[in-house]
Parts: structure tokens; C-alpha cells; sequence
């Protein structure tokens, strides 16, 4: 089982994510959270001692659009949650939001239920805690049929034709996408921030005019660029131009080299810049399975999300962009982070929650620190009572 978080641990030796970079940074971890950072941390005496030497410690890896994994598919079997967030941990991720496709609306009652509960202590297969759940991501109903991608098109609704009373962020939806040309759509978006919500535009041919509406309603965000909206075109820029030349709109990208060629996330990155890129997996049930395709589709050919996992995304960022391992890391951590309004995660600093992600150089997982809970991947680095 993983070692349990009531002591301090104390990491030293690794290079630490800081403002610039990568830089060499013990921290301290007391009660699930980081409670110091450099010079302030306690002499390792008496402690527990992580000795991540040779490692770069990240904040804990966040994915905000994970529809499933490891053979399990949210929108068919939501009360098998817990599974995902038992193996998210291998790949970096230390906290989530379970995705729900456009779907019957049991299974969001079904997935708002299992996710009551609470969580399953980690188990001895696994040996780590269980990614956290930020709160539910819905992808749908209220999407654009033109651009409703792998969305069942009976089942899409305008929100006069849903009950959206327990979408709030009290009742455990944190994120919801939203076509805003849909009829009644502003209105839901502004009663969604209003709840506490934080809502993207996304599935949506919607021109720049209606998106700038659509903010000032209260979208902050577009779920996977380029993917469920039309192409830009320089006379018709669309939901891709907006985005782009927006110039604080956090925009989802799916970097797995197949929902965006290489060169199209190295275009599109450079666009957005280092804060407003958020690497998303979008991974659905074959994602994580050792015979996964390389991607997945319907049967006419449609995306129908993908296989490739959040720590895969981090890597190819950097090889299809040249960016920093740095910039890179704070697209999967810092970036979801702050458009959630999350000031506890996605960073290393005093009173942030106690969630890390230890890497090697080239940005393969070695192990997670979840709450302060030591991984079985780095528990022999770790020495102390």
C-alpha cells in the first residue's frame, strides 16, 4: 500500500518546477500539502526524505477531458470511475475531470452518484493513492449538430430541453461545454459561471462575433481546438481564429499527433503561447490498454477520441514544438490549474495541495507523490521514519 501522508516528507535533490524553470528546490510536504518551498524547508533529521536526484518534480499532472481508459468507458459504465483514477496515477496524473459525452441522462445521475462516494483507498495491485476528481466535465448535450463530431445526434438537446439544475460546482460538475449558436445557449453559459462552472465553447461552427458574445457571457475556454468546429479560413476564421487571436482564451489541445497533425499543434502553440495551451488527452476506454489503436473512430471514420494519455501529449508537445520540458509540464499542470480557478494546484508553493509528479529529463514518469503519499515506482528513493 502507499505510504501514508501524516509525516513530513521532505523532497530534495531533483529540480523542482519554478517560475523559470526548472531549478534545484527541496519542498516539504505536511498534511497532504506542500508547506514549504527552498530555504524554508525543515533539515531532513527526523523526517521522511524523498531523493529525487537525477529527476525533475512536477506538479502533479491535471487532465480535464479524460472520457475513460484502461478499458473502462465513462458514458457506458460510470459507476467503473474509480478504476480510472486507481491507474491515472501511472501516467502522471494526479488529478481529473471524468468527461461525460453527450449521453442518456442517467448516466450523469449514474456518474454524479459513484463520484459521491468516496474515494477507494489505493489498492495493493497498484500501489499508489487514486488520481482526485476536480469535478465532472460535461461534453454535451448542448452541441452544434453540424459539428457534433463522434456525438449521437438524438441525443443532443438545447438547454430548454435538459435539466441543467444540478449543473453547479456544489452539486460536482466543475467544467461544461457549450456550442454557443445553440438556441439559449448565453443564457446557460452565464448561469453556469454563475454556479460556479467553468464553461468552454466547443462542437461549434460559431463566428468570432457570437464567441465574443459568448465571453462576455462567461466562456473562458474551447475544448479541443480545431477538432469538432470548422477549419480557419482567412475570410471565415471561425472558432480557430477566434481562439487564436483572442489573446486570453485558454484553448484544449489533443496532442497526439493524429486530432492535429504535428505541424498544426507547432502552429497553433505558437499562437496561443506557453499560457493559454492546456494539453487535454480525450483518451476514451482502449487509451492505456497494451493493444490500443492508434487512434479511434466510428465507423464512417470520425474521431471518436483518443488513445494517447496525458504524459504521451507532454512529450510529443515538446517534440512537435521545440518548446521547453518546462513550458510543456505547465501546459498539463499550471494552465488547467488556473482556468478552473484552482489556486491550490499546478504549482509548488506553500499551502498548494501535496500532489507531484516525478519525471525523468525526457519527461517519462517515474512515480506520483498523491497527498503526500509516496508511489511504489519511488519508494526506494524514499529513507526516515
Amino acid at each position: 500500500m502507499a505510504t501514508g501522508s501524516s509525516a513530513v516528507l521532505v523532497v530534495r535533490g531533483g529540480k523542482a518546477l519554478g517560475r523559470q524553470g526548472w531549478i534545484g528546490a527541496a519542498l516539504a510536504l505536511a498534511q497532504g500539502r506542500i508547506v514549504a518551498v527552498g530555504d524554508d524547508v525543515p533539515p531532513s533529521g527526523g523526517h521522511r526524505v524523498l531523493d529525487a536526484t537525477g529527476l525533475l518534480v512536477a506538479p502533479g499532472y491535471l487532465d480535464l477531458q479524460c472520457n475513460g481508459a484502461f478499458g473502462v468507458d465513462l458514458a457506458r459504465e460510470p459507476e467503473r470511475v474509480a478504476e480510472v483514477s486507481a491507474r491515472l496515477p501511472e501516467v502522471g496524473v494526479t488529478a481529473w475531470c471524468p468527461t461525460l459525452v453527450t449521453s442518456p441522462p442517467d448516466r450523469f445521475e449514474r456518474l454524479q452518484s459513484a463520484l459521491a462516494q468516496a474515494p477507494p483507498p489505493a489498492r495493493s495491485v497498484h500501489d499508489h493513492e487514486p488520481a482526485r476528481s476536480l469535478g465532472l466535465h460535461l461534453e454535451g448535450p448542448v452541441l452544434s449538430h453540424e459539428r457534433r463530431g463522434a456525438h449521437p445526434p438524438a441525443l443532443l438537446r438545447t438547454p430548454a430541453q435538459v435539466d441543467t439544475s444540478r449543473w453547479r460546482r456544489r452539486d460536482g460538475v466543475t467544467l461544461v461545454t457549450v456550442a454557443p449558436e445553440v438556441e439559449g445557449a448565453l443564457d446557460l453559459v452565464a448561469a453556469l459561471r454563475r454556479a460556479g462552472v467553468t464553461v468552454s465553447a466547443g462542437h461549434t461552427a460559431a463566428s468570432p462575433a457570437l464567441l465574443d458574445a459568448a465571453w462576455a457571457a462567461g466562456v473562458r475556454m474551447v475544448t479541443h481546438l480545431c477538432n469538432g468546429m470548422p477549419p480557419f479560413h482567412h475570410r471565415t476564421p471561425g472558432p480557430v481564429g477566434w481562439a487564436l487571436g483572442h489573446g486570453r482564451v485558454v484553448a484544449g489541445l489533443i496532442a497526439d499527433g493524429h486530432h492535429l497533425d504535428p505541424t498544426a499543434v507547432a502552429a497553433v502553440h505558437a499562437g496561443l503561447g506557453p499560457t493559454r495551451t492546456l494539453l487535454v488527452s480525450d483518451a476514451v476506454a482502449p487509451a492505456g490498454l497494451p493493444d490500443a489503436t492508434v487512434v479511434a473512430t466510428l465507423a464512417d471514420g470520425t474521431l471518436a477520441g483518443a488513445t494517447t494519455l496525458l504524459d504521451g501529449c507532454v512529450r510529443n508537445l515538446v517534440a512537435f514544438t521545440g518548446c521547453s520540458t518546462a513550458t510543456a509540464v505547465r501546459c498539463a499542470t499550471t494552465v488547467p490549474a488556473r482556468v478552473l480557478g484552482r489556486r491550490d494546484r499546478g504549482r509548488l508553493a506553500p499551502g498548494c495541495v501535496g500532489d507531484l509528479t516525478l519525471l525523468t529529463p525526457d519527461l517519462h514518469v517515474v512515480g506520483t507523490v498523491i497527498g503526500g503519499a509516496v508511489s511504489a515506482g519511488l519508494r526506494d528513493r524514499l529513507t526516515g521514519p
